[in-house]
């Protein structure tokens, strides 16, 4: 089985951490499905300047599909040059809603610096190397990139995995579908069998001689009432429109799924228009296999 390579899943993760002008920076990305495009980016206050450098650097790595959750971290090292203050006006207000928290709800009343501390936000850097806001982000963007690298690595094996399942969900398909087929061909040449048999055993008992036409005509309507070419048809249509998908560059996610939707009509169709218990158990199977595809294909960009 030869796969595209191209189809990429919406869930993954991707980690990378490097130390750049005193900077320890760690980006974690973690990606999960989602009809659209959603991203959260985290990142402490004191650089929350980047993010607008960020979310660009995102757009152009070509993720279309799922919930994106971008966490950056920013540790200083010893000896970088870098000291940090404190945000007065942050501090300040912040503590006041630490007692007011307190005061409103009667809380115990434990604030201390250590747990003051764990706010991070409440520092800000001072660069005695005045590093300008545009090298930051610099910075971040160059270890972000080695984790957007890491990020569609994992969904593009992702995607190839569940490409290599669909596809073989969609041969056991077409296999049914066959088997279908001829079941249905077979049902139509037994009923005329059985109706022409029953027909000679009623006029046979008042002296009558069968009609040919007549037999013909019952069996034409029969055949007519459970056809199923035109269905048949159309599922092989839909299952070669559904391979081609994984040829495309662009996110298909979206339309594989109105195209299951399409698939499982047909086959609700064949199943309303069969009276064969064999036929139907086929019918079973195959919206089974549908559901699956279809589960699939919900973590596709």
């Amino acid at each position: 089985m030869e796969l595209s390579n191209k189809v990429r899943s919406m869930t993954a993760f991707g980690r990378a951490q490097s130390v750049i002008s005193g900077k320890e920076i760690t980006v974690e990305l973690k990606s999960v499905n989602f009809k659209g495009f959603d991203c959260s980016v985290r990142l402490a206050r004191s650089y929350g300047f980047a993010e607008e450098a960020v979310r660009p650097a995102i757009n152009a790595a070509g993720i279309k599909r799922g919930k994106l959750d971008v966490n950056i971290e920013v540790e200083l090292l010893q000896g970088s040059g870098v000291r940090l203050r404190l945000d007065h006006a942050y501090l300040e207000s912040y503590l006041e809603l630490l007692r007011e928290l307190a005061d409103s709800y009667q809380l115990k009343d434990d604030i201390s610096v250590m747990t003051v501390a764990k706010n991070k936000d409440v520092f800000l850097p001072v660069n005695d190397k005045t590093e300008s806001e545009e090298q930051i982000c610099a910075d971040i963007i160059s270890v972000l990139n080695d984790a957007l690298a890491v990020l569609l690595e994992r969904r593009l094996a992702e995607g190839a995995a569940l490409e290599a399942d669909i596809r073989a969900k969609i041969d056991g398909m077409r296999r049914l579908v066959d088997e279908v087929e001829v079941l249905c061909e077979r049902d139509v040449r037994s009923y005329r069998a059985r109706l022409e048999e029953r027909l000679r055993r009623v006029l046979d008992d008042y002296s009558v001689k069968a009609d040919e036409a007549r037999i013909l005509t019952e069996c034409a309507i029969f055949a007519d009432k459970v056809a199923i070419d035109e269905e048949i048809v159309r599922l092989r249509a839909h299952f070669d429109a559904f391979l081609k998908f994984f040829d495309e560059d662009e996110p298909v996610g979206r339309r594989m799924d109105f195209l299951t939707q399409e698939i499982n009509r047909e086959i609700n169709t064949i199943g309303s228009k069969s009276s064969s218990s064999e036929i139907l158990a086929i019918v079973v199977t195959l919206k089974n296999e549908a559901e699956k595809i279809r589960e699939q294909i919900q973590n596709l960009e």
